[in-house]
């Protein structure tokens, strides 16, 4: 009765059963009300990541989930690729896509040439224990009348599947949405492009995609699945550590501001503040903020970077350039070095 409640509030008919998979706890107020993004049922079936996941033309399932699973692992892919139910009779794919969570549009990118996701939607969540963002890509058309600014409810129609890209399409038969949850690193992102002197123009403000950090959104639905978090910020406070890095710096990042549960004790005042410990899993995303005092940053130059692996013994992905050690010390990759510099402001090599 609950669920066709809310399928009535958020505009369906109660005629079209099961057509949306809501997560809802009936105790305790403060936990989520999550969305599956698309029609398929599969998932919440318990069926394999075959019947839901839509591969590369490698044709392995593994291809289309979050983090190193292309080119043989060397190859990062951001969110996971969702294959459609439903084609017309031409074999387009017109599965709607559902917002997840309340939230407010921030970015819509109607023009597929100016990126490789194609048509896309980026909607900020702020009252879902960490204001983490969802981004719905390869859209074949947007609502009606949706624009940059509109609040949207969790199970709202915001776009119809597609295969949209820069460049030529994506072929017919491996049509998807692309789903990421992810968090901004700066405000300041346009500084950054403009320095990095790519040779193209920046045509999505702060939202372009390598402004964006994210998590694992299959990861994240198995942990709340099994109630094993309620919310977001106890999945992203729980990630396992694989780098951490120490800066000299009385600089407070905005990220800081923007997520202050990622900080793991409060910001001291005046002198007693004198750097930042930043905790990083093995996929890049800065979770955990620690403020340092004058004597934990000793030996440290003023905004100097001192990368460490946590655990030396590990193997970090491929797919992401962390750190990597030369002559017996830490240095700083190119995946990492590029989150610095924007999270930090800092326009010089690392």
């Amino acid at each position: 009765m609950r669920f066709r409640k809310f399928l009535r509030a958020a505009g369906f008919a109660a005629a079209v059963p099961l057509c949306l998979f809501v997560l809802v706890e009936s105790v305790r107020a403060e936990r989520l009300e999550m969305v599956w993004p698309t029609p398929n049922t599969a998932y919440f079936d318990g069926k394999g990541i075959a019947d839901f996941i839509q591969p590369t033309a490698s044709g392995e399932p593994e291809s289309g989930l979050f983090g190193c699973h292309r080119t043989n692992g060397a190859q990062f892919h951001e969110g996971v690729d969702l294959k459609p139910v439903r084609r017309d009779r031409n074999g387009e794919p017109i599965d709607q896509i559902f917002a997840t969570l309340p939230g407010t549009v921030r970015y819509i990118n109607r023009v597929p040439g100016n990126s490789n996701y194609g048509r896309y939607i980026l909607i900020e969540h702020p009252d879902t224990g960490l204001p983490v963002n969802t981004l719905y890509a390869h859209l074949s058309a947007i609502a009606p009348g949706l624009k940059a600014g509109d609040k949207v409810q969790g199970g709202q129609v915001i776009a119809t599947m597609g295969r949209s890209s820069n460049g030529s399409a994506i072929p017919r038969d491996r049509a998807h949405l692309h789903f990421e949850i992810n968090l901004l690193l700066t405000h300041n992102f346009q500084s950054w492009y403009d320095w990095k002197k790519f040779g193209s123009r920046n045509e999505h403000g702060i939202w372009n995609g390598m402004n964006l950090v994210g998590i694992d959104p299959l990861d994240f639905f198995n942990a709340f699945r099994t109630r094993s978090v309620d919310d977001f910020t106890q999945y992203i406070t729980r990630l396992k550590p694989a780098v951490r890095v120490r800066v000299a710096t009385k600089f407070t990042p905005d990220f800081v501001a923007r997520y202050p549960a990622l900080l793991t004790k409060a910001l001291p005042e005046g002198n007693a503040f004198a750097g930042w410990e930043i905790t990083f899993n093995d996929m890049g995303l800065p979770f955990a903020w620690t403020p340092l005092g004058p004597m934990e940053v000793i030996g440290l130059r003023p905004n100097e970077f001192q990368a460490t692996q946590v655990d030396p013994n590990a193997r970090l992905p491929r797919c992401k350039s962390l750190v990597f050690k030369k002559r017996g010390r830490y240095e700083i990759g190119r995946d990492l070095e590029s989150t610095l510099q924007l999270l930090f402001g800092v326009r010089k090599e690392l």
